[in-house]
């Protein structure tokens, strides 16, 4: 009989194999949180797109990218802003108010600017192994700022 592995069992089994070393969250800049947190919310963001079962990849690629658009990461957070602890919304603002070299082709600045603050967020809940409250966070923003859309099964967004 095959043993079920939690979501704690695979990161501690994965730092081990990877030689990961603790870190003092503290000590990564705002862009650097970031860009974990890009990569951990895309990933949040797979799973739930794929969840809504098979369909063709350049579909599951548009749901995937009208949700991780700065547009709507900003959306997102200005649901969420008033629920975040004192700690949460320094996370964010840090994030908010990194100056980047770079901006997203498709964005004003200010959403830019309020989608690198959620990102930052999102590597810092992760970082600092707040998982549960990272998922409730994102799952409620996309729901708070409807977000999600019901799509039918055959992956056409309904409406």
């Amino acid at each position: 009989m095959e043993e079920s592995v939690t979501f704690s069992d695979f990161l501690e089994y994965y730092k081990k194999s990877m030689g990961l070393e603790p870190v003092d969250v503290r000590t990564y800049s705002p862009l650097v949180l970031a860009y974990i947190g890009d990569a951990v919310y895309e990933l949040m963001i797979r799973s739930k797109v794929i969840n809504h079962g098979s369909m063709q990849v350049n579909k599951m690629h548009k749901h995937s990218a009208a949700l991780v658009k700065a547009s709507a990461q900003a959306q997102l957070i200005k649901a969420l802003q008033e629920e975040l602890t004192e700690e949460e919304l320094a996370a964010y603002k840090r994030g908010r108010n990194a100056k980047s070299a770079t901006m997203a082709k498709h964005a004003t600045m200010i959403d830019y600017r309020m989608a690198t603050g959620l990102e930052a967020l999102v590597g810092w809940l992760f970082l600092t192994e707040q998982y549960a409250r990272l998922v409730e966070l994102v799952s409620r923003g996309l729901v708070k700022a409807g977000l999600l859309e019901p799509w039918d099964e055959k992956g056409e967004t309904e409406g």
